[in-house]
């Protein structure tokens, strides 16, 4: 039987340290100040003292497997959260007793609602001075509702916290451990019979007979509460509270109890599937796998983990990649304790794992057979919205670049990169700066590529708003066969996205049918160096109307020079603009800020253009220029508290205000001359 549980929020690894050392998986508790928990082990992680990555914590607790993932708390690595959750049975939620509920706790409390799993918050830390359980158990009621009961209650606090009593069973446990079981400490039973009290009102409201008994007066028994509890638990209509310290080992071995004899095992989930139907948890039956995650490494190389729904994966086999429809060899499988493997000869339905070296499959991927070939619905992770450019720092980092990319894509789902064919710069797109940082120092450490990151140069463009005629004569002579080409051009503006377009009309053979490809091709480098405003330009049409030529001294490369050089005379006589992308942004905050986010916009030249209040939280629809936007995940992490989220995307180019050209133009030629000055 396993039990596949995830810990979220702040305040996690401790406690998955503590659940390690009482289950005797590891013989001394890390710390993570010294870098030595079984859960951090990412050197990047390590060094900034947060989780980074997802980790997994296999172990035996009362002749069960608990399956114990470790999730980075911090919404940077939110992906890392998503896929554990997507192979989760049930949450445990951390709360510091110093510091109750937070942006952390919200966090992991939407997740595990977004996925409706069954969780429980553990009120950590009760070893800490000015601590108090009831108004912590107050503020998480105040929040997330009153389905939210202590099952167990602190015994002191601070240096006094001896240990906990269990409301099931009211008995109490004291001490680390192991725990030693004895009777309710005096001055306690009355507090401990009134929270019992309200625990079992609310599991008997549960079940119609149970709640005809309770309001007859009479006492429902032992096997009831725990029955009952445990359906409540399932179903979501009770969210029990705990009471621990990890640092101090106390109240952990009660923890590992309720999560064995409480939460759901994985004989009761279900997972939806891509067609829409969904797929029950069971060892009979073909194998169905998902791959919830990805590392690649230059010295072990690629490891895939999954989650097995149904059936059973057995090393240095084959199964069928259901969502490629393509044949994949499995070599030997790893149940992975942090980052130490170790070898298993299959897994069961509800178990976690990894093997090495798969070939095609990638995270999402459902690993099933050829007869049966069901693909699981894939895990929607977070839209990355905070972008940079990535500058190699030197030649050879330039080459190896690319490929490095695309080992960290596989890894992260929640980057993206693409090259800017505008700007020609390498752009990375992630949640935010500190996961974009730790990337960068990732492909430094395993793939040896330094990179700069530089906020992405905004790709302005130039165009026109009026129409002009304007001709250019290149004309040389140096002795010996000199150099001429005479082009004339009328320059007119064309509507928003049409392009540039060339329009041949010379008649009488002003310009030989030989140079105009020349003319044309002048016109089109142009265009892309930029024309008095020195950035690419759009929405024009040329048309070569008339010029000259000489029998001996014209050449191709003189009609090129020509029409690039028309095209820039005809621009500054028709009034060249600059234009700017503008992005659509879907903001969603608390209500309560709504004021500060609206000032914060208009300062960033945003239109806000729609407000929509959903329960507590307000929808914001709003068009601001890239330029003013590029750090938005920045600043609304700051304003919001890490509780704002939003979405972008690229709607249109329109003209810079007048007072920014001068600066943007001046910016652009200083760059220009800084870059023919390296070369």
């Amino acid at each position: 039987m396993w039990r596949c549980c995830l810990t979220a929020a702040p305040e996690k690894t401790t406690l998955a340290e503590a659940a390690l050392y009482s289950a005797g998986a590891i013989s001394r508790m890390g710390k993570v100040d010294d870098g030595t928990t079984a859960s951090d082990f990412d050197p990047e992680g390590v060094k900034r003292k947060i989780s980074i990555s997802l980790s997994l914590l296999p172990f035996i607790w009362q002749k069960t497997k608990i399956n114990l993932l470790d999730a980075p708390g911090y919404a940077d690595f939110g992906g890392e959260a998503k896929a554990a959750i997507k192979v989760a049975e049930s949450v445990i939620i951390p709360v510091a007793a110093s510091s109750g509920v937070e942006v952390g706790t919200e966090a992991a409390w939407d997740l595990a609602e977004g996925a409706k799993l069954p969780r429980c918050f553990l009120i950590n830390k009760m070893d800490r001075e000015n601590v108090n359980f009831d108004n912590i158990v107050a503020a998480i009621q105040t929040k997330f509702g009153h389905k939210c009961l202590p099952v167990n209650i602190p015994i002191g606090s601070f240096k006094d916290f001896k240990g906990i009593v269990d409301l099931i069973n009211m008995k109490a446990y004291t001490g680390a451990h192991p725990a030693t079981e004895g009777p309710i400490p005096s001055g306690m039973e009355a507090g401990a019979a009134d929270y019992r009290g309200k625990l079992v009102e609310a599991i008997a409201e549960q079940d119609d007979t149970l709640i005809e008994e309770f309001l007859n007066g009479q006492e429902l028994t032992p096997d009831e509460v725990v029955d009952g509890l445990k359906k409540a638990v399932a179903a979501g209509e009770i969210v029990p509270i705990l009471a621990a310290s990890s640092l101090t080992n106390t109240g952990i071995d009660q923890l590992l109890d309720f999560i064995v004899n409480f939460l759901p095992s994985p004989e009761n989930r279900e997972v939806a599937l891509v067609d829409g139907g969904t797929l029950k948890s069971s060892e009979s039956g073909p194998l169905a796998a998902l791959v919830f995650k990805t590392t690649a490494d230059p010295y072990v190389g690629k490891l895939t983990f999954f989650r097995v729904f149904r059936g059973t994966m057995t090393s240095n086999s084959h199964v069928w990649n259901a969502t490629r429809k393509a044949d994949e060899r499995i070599g030997q499988l790893y149940v992975m304790r942090g980052k130490n493997q170790e070898p298993a000869t299959q897994l069961g339905a509800g178990d976690l794992g990894a093997v090495a070296k798969c070939a095609i499959t990638f995270t999402n991927d459902t690993l099933a057979m050829p007869d049966s070939p069901v693909v699981i619905a894939p895990t929607a992770f977070p839209t990355p919205t905070y972008s940079v450019a990535a500058h190699p720092k030197s030649k050879a980092d330039v080459d190896k670049l690319g490929q490095a990319i695309a080992k960290i894509l596989e890894e992260d789902p929640t980057i993206q990169s693409h090259r800017d064919s505008d700007t020609s710069e390498t752009i990375l797109v992630g949640l935010g700066d500190t996961q974009l940082d730790v990337t960068a120092e990732k492909m430094a450490r395993k793939y040896g590529v330094a990179v700069e990151l530089k906020p992405p140069r905004v790709p302005y463009k130039e165009t026109i708003t009026g129409s002009a005629r304007a001709e250019y004569r290149h004309k040389k002579q140096t002795g010996g066969h000199g150099q001429f080409g005479h082009v004339v051009l009328e320059v007119e503006a064309l509507p928003v996205g049409s392009g540039v377009e060339f329009v041949d009309k010379v008649v009488g053979g002003a310009v030989p049918r030989n140079y105009i490809p020349a003319v044309e091709k002048g016109i089109k480098e142009a265009v892309q160096e930029g024309g008095s405003l020195g950035f690419p330009i759009v929405d024009l049409r040329a048309t070569l109307c008339d010029g000259s030529f000489h029998p001996v001294d014209s050449s191709e490369i003189c009609f090129k020079i020509a029409g690039a050089g028309a095209l820039k005379k005809g621009m500054e006589a028709s009034g060249p603009v600059l234009l700017e992308p503008m992005v659509t942004m879907r903001i969603t905050v608390p209500s309560n800020v709504v004021g500060d986010i609206i000032g914060d916009l208009n300062t960033k030249r945003a239109q806000v253009q729609g407000l929509n209040p959903e329960g507590e939280k307000t929808l914001i629809d709003a068009m601001a220029p890239l330029a003013e936007v590029q750090r938005y995940a920045i600043d609304l992490k700051s304003l919001t508290h890490g509780r704002g989220h939003f979405t972008m995307k690229f709607d249109h180019y329109q003209q810079v205000p007048s007072h920014l050209t001068q600066k943007l133009v001046a910016e652009r030629a200083a760059e220009v001359a800084a870059a023919q000055a390296a070369h």
